[in-house]
């Protein structure tokens, strides 16, 4: 079994080693797993492609990166990696922010062996400030839902969301066309609408997929309940009669 770890990355020396350490320091053991980081390096004007050389060179866990010299959306540079992935890779995403715990990728594996057919998994995950220490009372919990419809109408109601807690089949990332190339923002929960309305309905791993890093330079911030509303607003649009006839109401 194989897992590619997916980080699109821009300006971010100072927190890119540890997303790239915390990677290499999974531990997959006894489960027969190999893994690797494919990263974008996304237009960076400061050292972060110099580093990217180097440790690219170092022992651990493979990492191979593709430099672009004028910063792409996230879908694209999303894109522009998983297109090297092996076909039968699990996809992992982890933003140039966050650290994934060692174990995330041997819970995965273990989940993918006792439930055939399921494309797809979702995770918790915790939240840290800019030094990596815990916020207590912001922990993500994925919920459960009885179908994809339900998921659906959770997450056009605002009551649920997803992000980087997920693993995925490169055969269902290709199946729905990937990353959209065009949204500046919440493309990867455009994506996962278009799972769900595929029909495949995500399994819950009970365990902590990593940390989610808080800090002033986040591409998040600034994202209220109104930003949120305008992006299921302009996902919704794009799926509206897929959606309208499964009765989901437009936020």
């Amino acid at each position: 079994m194989h897992f590619s770890v997916i980080t699109p990355t821009h300006n971010r020396r100072q927190f890119l080693p540890e997303a790239v350490a915390s990677v290499r320091a999974s531990i997959t053991a006894p489960l027969d797993i190999t893994f690797e980081q494919l990263i974008c390096e996304n237009g960076s004007t400061d050292d972060t492609a110099t580093w990217l050389r180097e440790a690219a060179k170092q022992d651990g866990a493979p990492v191979r990166y593709w430099s672009q010299k004028i910063k792409s959306l996230p879908g694209p540079a999303r894109n522009t990696v998983i297109k090297h992935a092996p076909a039968e890779a699990w996809l992992v995403p982890l933003d140039d922010d966050d650290i994934m715990l060692q174990r995330n990728l041997f819970h995965y594996a273990d989940l993918i062996q006792q439930s055939a057919n399921t494309q797809w998994f979702v995770a918790d995950f915790l939240r840290m400030d800019q030094e990596r220490r815990y916020l207590p009372g912001e922990d993500y919990y994925a919920w459960r839902f009885d179908s994809p419809t339900d998921m659906l109408r959770a997450i056009f109601k605002a009551e649920h969301f997803i992000q980087g807690n997920v693993c995925y089949s490169h055969k269902l990332f290709e199946e729905v066309g990937g990353y959209d190339e065009t949204l500046p923002m919440a493309e990867d929960l455009d994506l996962y609408v278009r799972f769900l309305l595929a029909g495949h309905q995500p399994v819950i791993s009970p365990h902590i997929s990593h940390l989610h890093r808080f800090h002033t330079s986040n591409i998040s911030v600034g994202v209220d309940a109104d930003k949120h509303g305008n992006d299921l607003r302009e996902i919704y649009d794009r799926y509206a009669q897929e959606l309208g006839k499964q009765g989901i109401e437009r936020p």
